[in-house]
């Protein structure tokens, strides 16, 4: 399956939104980076989620809000901006925690089931998992979530065990 097809199937992205918003961050020069669950899929196998987690630049931050919103609805919640679209199931969740800002320099471009974008570094991909693993206000299936991606990360890259936390670490028995 194409990859544009596959978007549009799974997150039912019948409004072209990814291909769209991945267009207008990139006409505009954009630096952005993919992290979250499809960070993790691009170093292991995926699995799939409505959303589509990335970090932007704290000095762009004005400018893509205005350029996401004048063709997206964009709700603002506590460290991020949810961008979506009617018409598509797929919603863009931007990271605004400046604890993330170091990632956008770290990151390389790779798959992406299909598609081609910036992606943290391994190790950042990881930390961003063990920031939510640990985040008591996030809810208890996403953090049950993070560790399952932190576990899947471990087995396929062993060398990054070191950098988990002891009480996580514990959690993944």
């Amino acid at each position: 399956m194409r990859a544009q097809a596959f978007w549009k199937v799974v997150a039912a992205d019948h409004a072209d939104f990814l291909s769209r918003a991945i267009e207008l961050l990139t006409a505009n020069d954009i630096c952005y980076c993919v992290i979250g669950g499809y960070g993790v899929s691009a170093y292991v196998d995926p699995l799939v989620s409505v959303d589509l987690d990335i970090v932007i630049a704290a000095k762009q931050r004005s400018e893509i809000e205005r350029l996401l919103g004048e063709e997206f609805t964009i709700e603002r919640v506590p460290q991020s901006m949810i961008v979506s679209t009617q018409g598509s199931d797929l919603r863009l969740q931007l990271q605004t925690d400046p604890r993330y800002e170091s990632f956008l320099a770290r990151a390389s471009v790779r798959d992406v089931l299909g598609i081609r974008l910036p992606v943290a570094s391994l190790e950042d991909v990881l930390q961003d998992k063990i920031w939510a693993a640990l985040d008591s206000s996030r809810r208890p299936s996403k953090r049950q979530k993070d560790l399952a991606d932190i576990a899947r990360l471990i087995e396929s890259y062993p060398q990054v065990r070191e950098n988990v936390p002891d009480e996580i670490l514990r959690l993944l028995v």
